[in-house]
């Protein structure tokens, strides 16, 4: 799958000291290893199993994902935002590629 573009959706004036929501949306094709092709060959395992996520240079979010991880890949999570700044989350393939997104917050008041 080539050209892969990560979103995330944050709010965008949440005020101090506020637990907002993060969704993030990938599309990829996370193949499990499992299945087979028409000539019933298996088809390679090939999913994103790691995700991090910083905000102002600090981890805020980290998870390790297995192949029943669904397609395109949502995840979703809750963090405090206490001052304005960049959320910059990353995700790792299992042949090393790395997409990486950035979202700014600018805290209200």
């Amino acid at each position: 799958m080539a050209d892969i573009k990560p979103r995330i959706r944050a709010p965008q004036s949440p005020k101090k000291g506020e637990i907002v929501e993060i969704k993030t949306l990938v599309q990829h094709e996370m193949e499990s290893g499992q299945r087979k092709d028409a000539q019933g060959m298996i088809i390679p395992r090939k999913i994103i199993n790691t995700v991090t996520a910083k905000y102002n240079g600090k981890d805020v979010f980290a998870g390790k994902l297995e192949p029943a991880m669904s397609a395109p890949l949502y995840i979703a999570f809750s963090m405090r935002v206490d001052d304005s700044g960049t959320l910059e989350m990353s995700w790792v393939d299992d042949d090393g590629s790395v997409y990486k997104a950035e979202q700014k917050i600018t805290v209200a008041g």
